[in-house]
């Protein structure tokens, strides 16, 4: 996984676990890989890892069985999907409307571009 600079690790990480989830490569109540082998899967410490479960554990998209593992919530999908959008919402499209303002882009100019890709 190549890291980017502008995100905390452990979020990057839990963003790739929602996108396993919303991609449905993780259905719901199905067992994930543990934290050591995420870890060591990443090539990051266990430690970091772990903080990315407990994000999500928090933000109940995974859930803990004592002694057998982690496993995907039942409306994980929905609540990933919420998570990501507020994210994005939040955090990036600031920034991505604040070098609009800048480069003198508009929204019909990302459209057209978007409709290229």
């Amino acid at each position: 996984m190549d890291f980017k600079k502008q995100k905390p690790i452990y979020l990057q990480i839990a963003d790739t676990m929602c996108e396993r989830i919303l991609s449905g490569e993780w259905k719901p109540d199905e067992r994930i890989a543990s934290v050591r082998e995420v870890a060591e899967q990443l090539g990051v410490n266990p430690n970091t890892a772990l903080r990315s479960f407990d994000y999500l554990q928090s933000a109940e998209i995974i859930f803990n069985r004592r002694g057998v593992g982690y496993f995907v919530a039942p409306d994980a999908k929905t609540l990933a999907l919420n998570l990501q959008r507020e994210y994005f919402l939040n955090e990036e499209l600031p920034y991505i409307a604040s070098q609009m303002r800048v480069l003198g882009l508009t929204f019909d100019d990302l459209k057209h571009h978007a409709e290229k890709m």
